[in-house]
């Protein structure tokens, strides 16, 4: 996609020229699963597949949204005067959403608008198409309407329509990715403070490797609130057995062993204990790819797979078939699911040399063991949200 074909598809929606275009990344986790909600540690990058939008102001009150990855919803329509949610909006609950949380701070919109919005990356895949699109709209709307506010500003608006408009517990790791994403640089995250540092992904000859399962993945339809009231449970535990802690990240795997007994619960203890080795995890990692210990990085990112599989158990057999088998090819330094889990994707280290053989052999073992085709995409890190130009 490009600028030209983007105003040519917005033309073909509206029946006029749009305004201006714009582009709000996708992200991948290198290592740092399930922890941003547990105030530890995350590792992400933004990539250069994402969701592009096209804006026109219109004179009345009205928005209306359109998007090529669901056509069959046809033009989705509400009023700038009603922002409250509406189950019948479809994916325009983001568009209103970020409306919705941007007004409670101020920031209003004072005329209607059409967007067109056609993405690149797999819906329900684990790349984070719902916080590209929260970021898509929410620099959009700072763009169009002047509210001057940052980027941190804008990443935090984004985790607000998840968390409060729409009602799914998650973290601000996916938000922050694509916000802050640099070119060639992963975000080393501290989500329990925010402190951030960029760290550039030097992998030599290898690449990293997107495998898609192809199989949905809906967050409020999964167990992802499960596993975060599991891990907050825990950590009550623990802080009432007189531990002061704030967050599970704030215990070394140290502290944890000695106050593992206080959590008493065999399945607590194994969500707790991915988070805390998890974040421990995710520091060495960075510190691995800084020192250039790559065949260090790969086993790490191994490592968190099997602690998503056997202690958060997030993976599933589409995912755990594309690890394991990964593990197996020539030229592999590490693989491991990326996002949520439950279906989505996950993410090989690769060499360049290898790469072609990779996905034959994958695909085929895994169109072997699920019945139906994984895909496949060699990721680009890319920068955050921009407008586009012609």
């Amino acid at each position: 996609m490009n600028y030209q074909s983007l105003m040519d598809e917005f033309n073909a929606a509206f029946g006029y020229k749009g305004d201006r275009v714009y582009f709000s990344p996708g992200r991948i986790n290198l290592i740092g699963e399930h922890t941003d909600y547990n105030g530890g540690n995350v590792f992400p990058c933004a990539i250069s597949m994402g969701t592009y939008g096209v804006y026109a102001a219109r004179e009345d009150g009205k928005v209306r949204a359109y998007s090529a990855n669901l056509a069959d919803k046809g033009i989705l329509e509400f009023s700038i005067d009603n922002l409250d949610y509406d189950a019948n909006d479809s994916w325009a609950k983001f568009v209103r959403g970020v409306m919705y949380e941007m007004a409670k701070q101020g920031h209003t919109v004072d005329h209607g608008f059409d967007l067109f919005v056609h993405g690149d990356l797999p819906d329900a895949s684990g790349l984070s198409s719902s916080a590209s699109i929260e970021l898509l709209i929410g620099n959009i709307l700072n763009a169009e309407f002047n509210w001057g506010v940052d980027q941190l500003t804008l990443v935090k608006n984004g985790q607000a329509v998840e968390n409060d408009y729409l009602g799914l517990n998650t973290g601000i790791m996916d938000q922050f990715a694509i916000g802050m994403g640099k070119k060639d640089h992963a975000v080393l995250l501290d989500t329990n403070t925010l402190k951030y540092e960029y760290v550039p992904v030097e992998l030599d000859d290898n690449v990293v490797v997107i495998m898609n399962t192809n199989k949905r993945r809906e967050l409020t339809d999964s167990k992802y609130n499960e596993r975060r009231a599991e891990c907050e449970e825990a950590l009550a535990r623990i802080q009432k057995g007189g531990v002061d802690v704030k967050t599970l990240g704030d215990l070394s795997q140290e502290d944890f062993d000695k106050a593992a007994y206080l959590v008493n619960d065999g399945t607590l203890i194994k969500r707790a204990r991915h988070a805390v080795i998890e974040n421990q995890r995710t520091l060495r990692a960075k510190k691995a790819l800084t020192e250039g210990k790559l065949d260090e990085f790969g086993k790490l990112v191994n490592a968190s797979h099997e602690s998503l599989h056997f202690d958060y158990e997030v993976t599933g057999k589409e995912l755990d078939t594309l690890a394991e088998t990964a593990w197996a090819q020539p030229g592999v330094l590490g693989a491991r699911m990326t996002g949520a889990g439950f279906g989505g994707c996950a993410i090989a280290i690769v060499n360049k040399a290898n790469v072609d053989d990779f996905i034959k052999n994958v695909g085929d073992v895994y169109k072997k063991e699920i019945g139906y085709e994984a895909s496949f995409y060699v990721a680009n890190i890319a920068d955050g949200p921009k407008e586009l130009k012609a």
